[in-house]
Formats: structure tokens, sequence, C-alpha cells
């Protein structure tokens, strides 16, 4: 039932612009953490090896209690094999998360590696209109797996934490300019 005596529009355009100025105060707040990862890298790695690991252990016993909701479907062994799996995953990991740091690096390291052959390759066969950007970013995806393989194991504890910081930093920058951009709109829409 609509309000009467008062337009139910109004304070909308304020509203927005909250809005968006509250979505760049969460990127300033990501920037700040990416910058302060960049810093502490080995401590960046160590707390998303540990967050990965609780996100999958909890995961797993949210996916168990679900696979035994439904243990009278054909989901019942699928769900109950993947949420063991999950939680097994997620005990070795808080347990030993320098070891999955050091998994996940030689794994980013092989990414790295293959997707700068395949895009080289895929670069020189096809010879698109983007040629030259792929061969640079194909050569740039293998120099960075080269480098990546060269410092494993022992930077291991450093690459990881860089990938998320430089990730929360990037996420961060994108809120910023979004809110900043979406504050300038609302302004010129309402003007």
């Amino acid at each position: 039932m609509p309000r009467t005596g008062k337009n139910t529009t109004e304070g909308d355009p304020a509203r927005l612009r909250r809005g968006f100025g509250l979505l760049a105060g969460l990127g300033v707040l990501l920037v700040l953490a990416g910058l302060l990862g960049l810093i502490y890298t080995g401590v960046a790695t160590l707390t998303s090896m540990l967050l990965f690991g609780w996100l999958l252990l909890i995961g797993g016993v949210v996916g168990l209690l679900h696979a035994v909701q439904a243990r009278g479907t054909g989901f019942f062994w699928v769900g109950a094999v993947v949420a063991a799996l999950n939680i097994a995953a997620g005990v070795v990991i808080i347990r030993m998360p320098e070891a999955a740091a050091q998994a996940l690096t030689m794994f980013a390291a092989l990414l790295f590696l293959t997707g700068g052959v395949f895009r080289l390759a895929g670069g020189l066969v096809a010879r698109g209109p983007q040629f030259g950007w792929t061969l640079v970013q194909g050569a740039f995806d293998l120099l960075l797996g080269i480098l990546v393989l060269a410092s494993w194991p022992s930077g291991s504890k450093y690459v990881i934490g860089t990938f998320f910081s430089l990730a929360l930093l990037f996420d961060g920058l994108g809120l910023i300019a979004t809110g900043y951009g979406g504050r300038r709109i609302v302004g010129m829409v309402r003007a």
C-alpha cells in the first residue's frame, strides 16, 4: 500500500550517493589491506592459507549436513564424498599451511607456464587482430611461471601472499572507482 502525504522516491538519490560512498569506503579498506599484505607477504600467505583451510572445513561440514539430509536420494554418496574431501583438505591445510602454500605455488607456476605456452602458440597460429598483445601476454605468463618455479619452494611463503594482496589492492581500487563514479553519475542525474 503506497504511503500518503510524502513522495516515496524522495531521498533516493541521497541514499544512492551514500551507498556509493560506502562502496568507495570498502574499497579504501581493501586497498589498505592489500598494501599491508604487500609489506608483510609472509603473514599474508599464512593468513590466506589458514582462511582457505577454514573455508574448506566449514564448507565440508555444511556439505556433510546437506548430504545427511538427502540420504534417501542419489545425491547422498556424491555429497558425502565431496564433503569428506573438503573436510580432509581443510584439516591438512590448517595443520600444514606452509606445505599447502608450496603446493599451491607449484600449481600457480604450472598454470602460468601452461597459459603462456598456449597463448603464445594460439597467437602464432591464429594471428588475430590482437596478435601483438596476445604474444606479450603469453610471454609475460611464461616468464612469470618460470620466475615462480625458479624460486620454489623457498619463495612459496611470499608468492601466494603477494597474489592475494595484489587481488585485494586491485579489487579495492575497482570499488573506489565504482563508488566515486557512481556518486558522480547520481550527482549529474540529480542536477
